[in-house]
């Protein structure tokens, strides 16, 4: 696709990214909710987002995927107050519906297989259910504008100026870090275009890559993105990046298939169980009563964290050196 076409493209999806962000004072009360509160926390929407961050890794589903997941997720719980204990259920709701957008169909992971992997206290027709309420909440029918959108179409910008900047602007990389921010509810409430234009601009910044940043520029220019702007969400970026490649950071683990579990969740993947029925799930908003339910006392009734038990690997080349070194020259200072 030319240059042309693709600013064209990018024109198009910028007017529309705004019907697929989730409502920011929804955001805003998840924020402001704490661990000992009824309603879904920041930490416990964070935790569930590296759960599918985990999951869409063990069954080697696409960038795209869990990007799609985590978008569907934000929106919905922005929109809906939910009880914790529903949580899980909606996480994976989520994460089953984009797959099938995004995957082909031969790669898709049985209902069931997902609820016991995802180690899960619901059934099947649980499931279902949740995803005919997810998909009638959002009107949701097919695939979404998200940051990963944009920075695709960012990517191919600049190596329509020149392919032998192929192998120095790496999209995994790119991809590796929008995924490390989509596991802070923060960054949910950034416009998919700066979020990528600011991941975009980090990686040029690292690079010292004088044309790059020009066409960075221009892209910014063509999209009337302003610098106040950019720069606020660019050093939000900067922090999370600086953090997640700190040694002391708890991060989900990349490598399909490598999974450590205790004897018990072991025991509990390879056999079936019979599970009781998940508690009828209310649809009212965020205006409603509050719910008796904490995420404390879901966490404590055996649906584990995936990432609290997965180690990690982000020790690779998707974030800074820089950032990583200075980290770790504190961490042994400390």
């Amino acid at each position: 696709m030319d240059a042309f076409k693709l600013m064209k493209e990018l024109r198009v999806n910028y007017e529309q990214e705004v019907y697929y962000l989730p409502k920011e004072a929804g955001l805003s009360l998840i924020e402001s909710t704490t661990r000992d509160d009824s309603r879904i926390s920041a930490k416990c929407r964070d935790a569930k987002v590296e759960d599918l961050w985990s999951l869409t890794s063990f069954f080697g589903y696409s960038t795209q995927t869990f990007v799609l997941a985590v978008n569907l997720l934000d929106r919905f719980l922005a929109m809906i107050r939910i009880q914790p204990k529903h949580l899980s259920c909606v996480s994976l709701s989520c994460l089953h519906m984009a797959a099938k957008v995004t995957e082909e169909e031969c790669n898709l992971t049985p209902t069931d297989e997902l609820i016991r992997i995802g180690q899960c206290r619901f059934t099947v027709s649980d499931l279902s259910r949740m995803e005919k309420i997810v998909a009638k909440k959002l009107n949701f029918k097919s695939n979404a504008i998200t940051a990963l959108t944009f920075l695709h179409l960012y990517h191919q910008i600049i190596l329509s100026h020149s392919t032998a900047r192929k192998e120095t602007l790496s999209l995994e990389k790119l991809e590796a870090q929008l995924k490390a921010c989509l596991c802070r509810i923060s960054f949910s409430k950034a416009k998919p275009s700066v979020l990528a234009l600011s991941l975009l601009r980090q990686e040029i910044d690292a690079m010292q890559s004088e044309d790059m940043l020009e066409i960075a520029f221009h892209i910014q220019t063509h999209l009337k993105i302003v610098d106040g702007e950019l720069l606020l969400w660019s050093e939000h970026v900067a922090q999370c990046l600086s953090d997640y490649a700190s040694p002391e950071c708890c991060k989900p683990n990349h490598r399909r298939l490598r999974w450590i579990v205790s004897r018990r969740t072991a025991q509990n993947l390879h056999c079936y169980r019979s599970v009781p029925e998940l508690p009828t799930i209310p649809e009212g908003g965020w205006d409603e009563s509050e719910s008796e339910d904490s995420c404390e006392d879901v966490m404590s009734s055996g649906e584990e964290s995936l990432s609290s038990s997965l180690g990690s690997d982000a020790e690779g080349p998707f974030f800074p050196l820089h950032f990583r070194s200075q980290k770790h020259r504190q961490h042994l200072q400390a």
